[in-house]
C-alpha cells in the first residue's frame, strides 16, 4: 500500500507544484521557497528538535510548547517546519531567528532522504494528526523517536484511515508515544493499531494559551475606536459562509443598527474577494490593513491582516466561529475564551467537539443550525452586556480548570530527551 501511494505521490508531484502555482495568484507566498518542499533546506543541523506545525492553528498551538523548548534545551537547535505560507509567517513572527524555518518536505523517500542528510534530528514532534507513511519510515529507519502531540482523531478521520488499516498500523507502530487531547481520541489510536503503553491522555495544550503583551495593549485601543458601539467578530470564516454571515448581520442591523461586523476570513488569498462580496452587498467596509479609522458609519472592518486575530477577539463583544457553517469541523473556541469573549459556533463543529461540548455546558458558548439563530443569538448578547459578560467569565473558568497538558507534554519530551 505504502508503495502504491508513494508511486501516485511521485506521478502527481508535477500538479502539486502547478496547484502551487495557482494558488500563487491569490497568495504569492504559495510561489516562493519551493526548493524547501523537495529538501533543499538551507543549513545543516545535528541533534536537533524538528517540531512540524502543518498550518496556522498548529502553528499557534504549538508557540507555547516552542518557548518552553528553547528555554529548557537552549543547547540543542529547534527546526519548525509547516506546510502553510500563513503558519510559517506567525513562527517567524513569533521567534525570528531563534529557530530554524523551513517548509515541510514532501513525504518521497528520495526527498527524505536528502532532507536527513542535511537534518538529523534529536526528536520529531508532530503537532496534532500528521501521519505521513515515507516519514514515519525513515524516521523508524534511523531510529528518530517520533512523539504525535496533541493528537486528536475524530470518528470521520478514523474511518478514513480504517480504509488503510495495513498502513495506518505500520505508521503507528512507527509512532513512540502519542499525547491525545482526550480518552475517545486516543482510543481511536489504538483501535487502527496503536500499542496501547504508547499512548497518553493529557488534554489540550490548547487550554494553556498564554495571551501576547501586544493583544492586551491593542484590543482596548480599538474598542476605543468602536466608541461603544455593539460589536461582533465572524472569524475564520471559509468560502460559502460570509454570504450567511451577511444575511445574519441584515437582521442584527434591524434590531441594532448601529452595529459593527468584524470579518475575518481564514485564508489571506480570500481577503480581497471577500472585500469584493461585502462591497456588492452594498456594506461600507474598511480593511485592517488600510490602517483608515473605523468610522460610525463604517459597517465592516475586515481583519485582513495574518497573526491578529487574539487582538481582534479582544475587541469584540460576541465571537461567531468559522468553519461551521461550511462542512470544516470548526476552529479553535479557547481563543475568544481566553479574552472573556462568549462564542458561538455553527452545526459543524466535529474538530473541536469535546471543547466545543466542554464550553456548551459550561454556558460559555452556543451552537446553532443557521444564520437566524446566528443572528438571535448575537443580538441577545450584544443588546445585555451583564449576560454576555458572565458567559465571557464562564468561558476563562473552563479554560484555568482545563491548564496543565503542556506541561505534561513537556515532560514526555524531556523524558525522550533525557
Amino acid at each position: 500500500m505504502r508503495f502504491i501511494y508513494t508511486l501516485v505521490f511521485y506521478i502527481g508531484l508535477p500538479f502539486v507544484f502547478l496547484r502551487l502555482f495557482m494558488r500563487g495568484k491569490k497568495a504569492p507566498d504559495y510561489r516562493q521557497a519551493w526548493a524547501e518542499r523537495l529538501a533543499y533546506v538551507p543549513f545543516r543541523l545535528q541533534n536537533c528538535i524538528w517540531i512540524h506545525a502543518v498550518s496556522f492553528g498548529e502553528s499557534m498551538a504549538a508557540t507555547p510548547l516552542i518557548k518552553y523548548l528553547l528555554k529548557q534545551h537552549p543547547d540543542m537547535p529547534i527546526l519548525v517546519t509547516t506546510t502553510t505560507p500563513t503558519g510559517k509567517a506567525l513562527i517567524k513572527k513569533n521567534f525570528g531567528d531563534q529557530v530554524y524555518l523551513s517548509f515541510f518536505p514532501y513525504d518521497l523517500p528520495t526527498v527524505l532522504a536528502r532532507f536527513f542528510r542535511r537534518v538529523q534530528p534529536k526528536i520529531l514532534i508532530l503537532i496534532e494528526t500528521e501521519l505521513w507513511p515515507n516519514l514515519l519510515k525513515a524516521c523508524k529507519k534511523r531510529h528518530i523517536p517520533v512523539l504525535l502531540a496533541n493528537a486528536r482523531l475524530s470518528e470521520r478521520s478514523a474511518a478514513q484511515y480504517a480504509k488503510v488499516s495495513s498502513m495506518t498500523a505500520k505508521m503507528l507502530q512507527s509512532i513512540s508515544c502519542i499525547a491525545a487531547q482526550n480518552k475517545e481520541d486516543g482510543q481511536r489510536f489504538v483501535d487502527l493499531g496503536l500499542a496501547p503503553e504508547r499512548l497518553k491522555v493529557i488534554g489540550s495544550i490548547k487550554f494553556d494559551i498564554s495571551l501576547p503583551q501586544e493583544v492586551l495593549e491593542k484590543s482596548p485601543e480599538l474598542k476605543a475606536m468602536w466608541q461603544d458601539r455593539p460589536v461582533w467578530i465572524a472569524a475564520s470564516t471559509h468560502h460559502g459562509e460570509e454570504e450567511q454571515i451577511l444575511e445574519a448581520f441584515r437582521l442584527i442591523q434591524a434590531d441594532l443598527p448601529n452595529a459593527l461586523l468584524i470579518l475575518v476570513p481564514r485564508h489571506p488569498e480570500r481577503f480581497a474577494p471577500v472585500k469584493e462580496l461585502c462591497e456588492k452587498a452594498g456594506f461600507t467596509v474598511v480593511s485592517r490593513s488600510s490602517q483608515l479609522p473605523c468610522m460610525q458609519d463604517t459597517q465592516i472592518y475586515l481583519g485582513d491582516t495574518m497573526g491578529e486575530l487574539l487582538i481582534l477577539y479582544g475587541a469584540a463583544q460576541v465571537a461567531f466561529i468559522g468553519g461551521s457553517f461550511a462542512s470544516i469541523g470548526g476552529h479553535n473556541l479557547l481563543e475568544p475564551a481566553a479574552l472573556g469573549v462568549p462564542s458561538i459556533i455553527g452545526p459543524h463543529y466535529f474538530n473541536f467537539k469535546e471543547i466545543t461540548t466542554m464550553l456548551v455546558a459550561a454556558e460559555a458558548s452556543y451552537i446553532i443550525q443557521n444564520k437566524e439563530e446566528l443572528a438571535t443569538r448575537v443580538i441577545e448578547l450584544l443588546k445585555n452586556p451583564l449576560f454576555a459578560k458572565q458567559r465571557g467569565e464562564n468561558g476563562l473558568r473552563v479554560l484555568e480548570q482545563n491548564r496543565g497538558a503542556l506541561a505534561k507534554l513537556c515532560g514526555i519530551i524531556d523524558s525522550i530527551l533525557a
